[in-house]
C-alpha cells in the first residue's frame, strides 16, 4: 500500500485488526524486515509498519533530514491513517524515532517497545578521531580537484574510511551523518510511556550497556535481554520476542 504525506509517498504495509502497532524498521531496513512480527502480531492487532522515506519503496526525503523529520513523517503518517494513538515498536534507527516520539509527543503513544534501539552516543577511542580527523583532511583536499578526478577519489575515501552502513547509504549519506550524530540521550528523562527495551545479549551495534543506560533513565522502563541474540535480536529469539511483546500489550 501507499499513501502520500506532504509529497511524499509513503510505503507501508497493514495488517489484522485490533488496536493498532506501528513498527519503525532499522536503519537499510525496510517494513519486510519486520514480516514474521507482522504475521505473528496482526492475529491481535492492526499492524502497520511503513518503509521509512529513504528506504524499501518509498524515496529518499526531500532534504537532509534528522530524527525529528522522520518522527513529524510518522505523526502524519498516523494522522493520515486516522490513528489517534498507538503501541510502537522501534528497532534500532526506528528506536530512535520512538524515543523522539515519546518525549515530544506522549499522547500519541500507548505503550512502546524499544528493539536494540540506537540513540546513545557511542563510546569513542582516541583511534576513532584520529580516523575521522585524517578522513576529513582528505576530504577537503579531494573536493577541490576538477569534476571528474573528485567523484572518483571521494568514492575511494569512502570505502576506504567509511562503515558499511555508510558505503550503501548512496544518496542518504548526509542523512546518515546528521542522523547518528545526534545524542538523544537528553530526552530520556522525558519520557512519560511505559516503556520495554528488548536487547541481544550479543549486540555489537548497540551493545547492551546503552540499553542499561535507557532503562535507569526513562522513568517507566524495563529490560528484557535475550541471550544468544545479536543486534537484530526480534528475529533471532523470534518466539521469546513475539511471547514478551503480546503480554507487555495485553498486561
Amino acid at each position: 500500500m501507499k499513501t502520500e504525506i506532504n509529497g511524499l509517498q509513503l510505503a507501508y504495509e497493514d495488517a489484522g485488526k485490533g488496536f493498532p502497532v506501528v513498527l519503525l524498521h532499522g536503519w537499510g531496513g525496510r517494513a519486510e524486515s519486520f514480516r514474521p512480527v507482522i504475521d505473528r502480531l496482526s492475529g491481535r492487532h492492526r499492524v502497520l509498519a511503513p518503509d521509512l522515506p529513504g528506504f524499501g519503496e518509498s524515496p529518499p526525503p526531500p532534504g537532509d533530514w534528522g530524527v525529528a523529520d522522520y518522527a513529524e513523517a510518522v505523526l502524519r503518517f498516523m494522522e493520515r491513517l486516522d490513528l489517534s494513538k498507538v503501541h510502537l515498536i522501534g528497532h534500532s534507527f526506528g528506536g530512535r524515532i520512538g524515543i523522539y516520539l515519546a518525549a515530544h509527543h506522549p499522547e500519541r503513544l500507548e505503550k512502546m517497545v524499544l528493539v536494540d534501539a540506537a540513540g546513545i552516543r557511542p563510546r569513542r577511542g582516541w583511534r576513532y578521531y584520529a580516523r575521522v580527523y585524517a578522513f576529513k583532511t582528505l576530504r577537503a583536499a579531494v573536493e577541490r580537484l576538477p569534476g571528474g578526478r573528485k567523484e572518483a577519489w571521494l568514492e575511494r575515501l569512502y570505502t576506504r574510511f567509511g562503515s558499511k552502513d555508510y558505503r550503501d547509504a548512496g544518496p542518504m549519506r548526509r542523512v546518515m551523518v546528521r542522523v547518528v550524530n545526534e545524542d538523544l540521550r537528553p530526552l530520556l528523562s522525558r519520557i512519560p510511556v511505559p516503556t520495554l527495551l528488548i536487547w541481544g545479549e550479543e549486540d555489537r551495534d548497540t551493545p547492551l550497556w546503552m540499553a542499561k543506560i535507557m532503562e535507569r533513565e526513562i522513568p517507566d522502563a524495563g529490560l528484557v535481554v535475550l541471550s544468544g541474540a545479536g543486534h537484530f535480536s526480534y528475529l533471532d529469539r523470534f518466539r521469546d520476542f513475539c511471547m514478551i511483546v503480546e503480554r507487555f500489550f495485553e498486561g
